[in-house]
């Protein structure tokens, strides 16, 4: 018997032992359920339990030591849980008492509920023993991180207490929370758990150790007593007031401000939700953290804003998510001026539509008109996206996307921006236990004064197995393919990067696994007789710690040709000139240290090769936590670039620390201070936020920035004061 055949009998095995059927039925009930953490009311007695749940970390081959149980009961206004999980003891790990907290490193229990049994969206709930809770949206099947958006709210009810053995957390979750299909009886469902104390990851449906915890081939089914009726459709109302005092001492202005708008948010049958923004304001929304860019392109930063959150994947996963997304939404309300400095711009209005129309057929459509902003030469535009995607077999599907950006300002407007149009259509491949995966895309632009050349293309598969990961991957941009409203950072290049990764899952009882990768990653142009002008050769080990810290190794080999003149050193001296190429090395050292830990660390060290010098790099990123109500974080990077004669040298420093106090599970006041010496800038964003009724806030926000110069000047300040509630109608 051949090697081959023994590898598939072993993979066939291994995907059987994973392979399960787990169900419990959900009672209805008729009298409203007292969300109080005791579980006293005679329906919880009756209700079949979700039980047996399995280790998924250190091991996934042994039942969980500490065991959880779940019960379920509805009617047609809410859901209502009942939990109880087994401990060790009271010595939790709870970071904060802010919704929304990270499961990771510390003691939570979260479900799942895939609702149209499709496996590629989920509505996720959570809560911790101090009955914080958090809510996400779960896409593209969970097979990435990517798909885990956890700026998603909505209105939901949970109370939690803990006993010397177990701790149990009752919820409440409104029926109009989820999107499903009216008279089904079974939606999809699993759980999982954090336990610090018994250092153990638990499932409710065994999921192996390749997979995330979060994926949603592996699920169970909740069975319904009684097909679901249409759920009640409630509107929300979200109107906000903000007033704020700044001034600009670089232009001498000041930028006093009072600003009123709203949001509306709409169910439309069980399925579909309606958005609509009204003059909105976004002075609450947490400030990104400053990177630091040695690279000769832009990076992309996530989007945070609420309005944009909901079915996001919709609109978002088309082409290749790093290098040639059509649509970033984060484009709408900036806007790049003659000089080539993006400003920002205020959103007039805005109306999204999103949602299933059946089973196999989503459609999202979303259209906002921005303001223009006559001091910078940038009109007005409108913008259009329309998202349709149709399930094909059990997890794949085929999706197609129109965005239109239309200058609606005649008299600020030039010829070449008077429009941007993309057509699309992209086909992404699933399999239902995830072992296949990929994707193709075909896009087209359409621009004034260009014809030629303005698509994008791109294929990509990828083969999952127990303990191999393998990609074959590659995509083209035209070198006149425009997305005004995509992040496409290089446009004229065919790219290939394949992935070879082999997963090793030792007995040692220190280690939990060892993975080995190697990425050849080329780009030509094709247009200049396909001159080669990148290369990326990386090789990586990364192992996990029973104790759940990491250490990682990695090794670069890069080739370079510059087409245009750069600075690696970002002095703004003398940069390296255009038509030249250089060949460097480096390495890199990671270790992450117990996030379990009251202090816990990131240390990150890279050497090596820089065009034609040297570059070093040291980063840190320290976490201590003094739970539940302090957390404090610092993250410091250095980098050394030493150049030869005649170029400049540069010493770089970044330097971000958090500080998040949770004066209660309403009252949270988070600072973040950066300095930065290659944006010239030192900033203070700090934000009081008091949640005064369910997802209602009062928000103070102070920012303060200043040249981190030798003169230290202001250069930016402000404080913001918004209140916003939400209503139901």
């Amino acid at each position: 018997m051949n090697r081959f055949v023994i590898t598939s009998i072993l993979f066939l095995t291994t995907l059987n032992l994973f392979s399960q059927h787990k169900e419990f039925e959900v009672k209805y009930v008729k009298s409203p359920v007292s969300i109080d953490g005791i579980l006293d009311e005679p329906g919880w007695d009756e209700a079949q339990p979700a039980k047996d749940f399995w280790q998924y970390f250190p091991s996934d081959s042994v039942q969980a030591k500490n065991q959880s149980e779940i019960k379920m009961l509805y009617n047609e206004n809410y859901l209502y849980v009942g939990i109880k999980v087994y401990i060790e003891g009271q010595d939790f790990v709870i970071p904060s008492l802010r919704r929304d907290f990270r499961a990771g490193g510390s003691d939570n229990i979260t479900l799942m509920f895939d609702t149209f049994n499709d496996g590629a969206n989920a509505f996720l709930f959570g809560v911790n023993p101090a009955g914080v809770r958090r809510e996400a949206l779960v896409s593209g099947g969970g097979t990435s991180l990517r798909g885990f958006t956890t700026s998603w709210d909505v209105k939901w009810t949970a109370e939690t207490k803990v006993y010397d053995e177990y701790y149990i957390s009752e919820w409440a979750i409104p029926m109009s929370s989820f999107k499903f299909t009216e008279g089904t009886k079974k939606w999809r469902f699993n759980s999982y758990q954090f336990d610090t104390q018994g250092n153990e990851r638990n499932t409710w449906i065994r999921i192996p150790r390749n997979q995330f915890i979060f994926n949603l081939s592996y699920m169970g089914d909740m069975i319904f007593e009684k097909p679901l009726s249409r759920s009640k459709t409630p509107i929300s109302l979200i109107p906000y007031v903000t007033g704020s005092l700044g001034r600009d001492f670089e232009t001498e202005k000041d930028l006093d401000d009072f600003k009123a708008g709203g949001d509306a948010k709409l169910s439309i049958g069980n399925s579909l939700n309606l958005d609509l923004t009204f003059n909105p304001d976004f002075s609450q929304v947490e400030a990104d953290n400053l990177v630091t860019n040695l690279t000769r392109f832009e990076v992309n930063l996530p989007e945070r804003r609420q309005f944009f959150i909901e079915n996001s994947d919709l609109f978002g996963d088309f082409g290749n998510p790093e290098e040639a997304n059509p649509f970033f939404s984060r484009r709408i309300g900036i806007a790049r001026d003659s000089s080539g400095i993006n400003r920002q711009i205020d959103i007039v209005a805005g109306a999204r539509l999103s949602g299933k129309l059946n089973n196999d057929f989503r459609i999202g459509l979303l259209n906002i008109q921005t303001k223009e902003k006559e001091e910078f030469n940038i009109g007005a535009n409108n913008n259009t996206v329309i998202a349709l995607q149709h399930r094909l077999f059990e997890r794949s599907n085929i999706s197609a996307i129109f965005l239109n950006r239309q200058n609606t300002s005649s008299d600020l407007m030039n010829p070449e921006d008077e429009y941007n149009r993309v057509i699309g259509l992209d086909y992404n491949l699933g399999t239902l236990d995830n072992t296949w995966a990929g994707n193709a895309y075909l896009h087209k632009s359409f621009s004034p004064g260009l014809t030629e050349d303005d698509f994008s293309t791109g294929l990509r598969l990828n083969y999952n197995s127990f303990n191999w990961r393998v990609r074959g991957s590659g995509f083209y941009v035209g070198e006149n393919f425009n997305s005004d409203l995509g992040f496409i950072p290089r446009k004229g290049i065919l790219r290939i990067d394949p992935k070879i990764e082999h997963l090793i899952f030792p007995t040692n009882e220190k280690m939990v696994q060892h993975n080995i990768s190697f990425i050849p990653m080329v780009i030509w142009k094709p247009n200049l007789d396909y001159k080669m002008t990148d290369y990326n050769f990386i090789g990586a080990w990364d192992t996990e710690f029973t104790n759940t810290s990491k250490l990682s190794a990695r090794a670069f080999n890069r080739y370079t040709y510059l087409f245009s003149e750069f600075d690696p050193s970002r002095v703004g001296d003398i940069a390296l000139p255009a038509s030249t190429d250089y060949h460097y090395t480096s390495g890199e050292l990671e270790y992450g240290s117990d996030s379990r830990k009251i202090f816990f660390y990131e240390l990150e060290s890279n050497y090596g090769e820089f065009y034609n010098g040297k570059k070093f790099t040291q980063e840190a990123r320290l976490n201590l936590r003094l739970q539940p109500n302090y957390l404090m974080s610092m993250e410091v990077r250095y980098d050394h670039v030493d150049l030869p004669e005649p170029y400049s040298d540069n010493d770089i420093w970044l330097i971000g620390s958090k500080f998040d106090i949770t004066f209660s599970k309403s009252l949270f006041w988070a600072t973040l201070i950066q300095y930065s010496n290659i944006e010239n800038n030192f900033g203070i964003n700090s934000r009081l936020q008091w949640r005064f009724a369910p997802l209602s806030d009062i928000y103070l926000v102070y920012n303060d920035n200043y040249f981190s110069n030798n003169s230290f000047a202001p250069r930016y300040r402000s404080i913001n004061l918004k209140l916003n509630y939400w209503l139901y109608l």
